[in-house]
């Protein structure tokens, strides 16, 4: 089955973000080695806002992607590849090197092709598995603190001797 042609301006707009993308995450390569990065990297250097702003940056492949009707689960993939990116990148240092490795900019554009160029209609099960298994990772990172804290909140009721 063929799919439908794409429409001039969301082409002009995918080909935007496939630029804008390349920018943010490969615009610049190390000599001698097959390593990319873009302005995302750099801008991460800034302490404090520099991974915010990134991130803002990043979030207009998301809100075009919106536009563009991309389903819902495959949208809260897309964000979540921004916030993963944004707060590793928030680990000086270690979230520098994340950033250049993670490229969620470019992560996010091949979603978006998937469903603007390629025509896919409907999620694949690796974006459910993708957005329930970071809601899990989330769930026990907040779950485990608590739990922790009832825990040592109890030992400290009871009497040392």
């Amino acid at each position: 089955m063929m799919r439908p042609p794409l429409d001039p301006a969301d082409g002009r707009r995918l080909e935007a973000l496939r630029r804008w993308a390349s920018l943010l995450d490969a615009a610049f390569g190390i000599p001698g080695t097959r390593i990319r990065f873009g302005l995302d990297a750099i801008i991460g250097l800034v302490p404090g806002l520099g991974d915010a702003a990134a991130g803002l940056f990043s979030a207009v492949i998301v809100l075009q992607a919106f536009r563009m009707d991309v389903p819902r689960i495959v949208l809260a993939r897309m964000a979540a590849n921004v916030v993963f990116e944004v707060l590793a990148g928030a680990v000086p240092f270690l979230g520098d090197l994340f950033d250049i490795a993670w490229k969620a900019n470019l992560r996010n554009v091949k979603l978006l092709d998937r469903f603007v160029v390629q025509g896919v209609k409907r999620p694949s099960r690796g974006d459910y598995i993708f957005v329930f298994g970071l809601l899990l990772v989330l769930l026990a990172a907040i779950s485990v603190p608590i739990v922790l804290l009832i825990v040592l909140l109890g030992a400290l009721d009871r009497p040392l001797v």
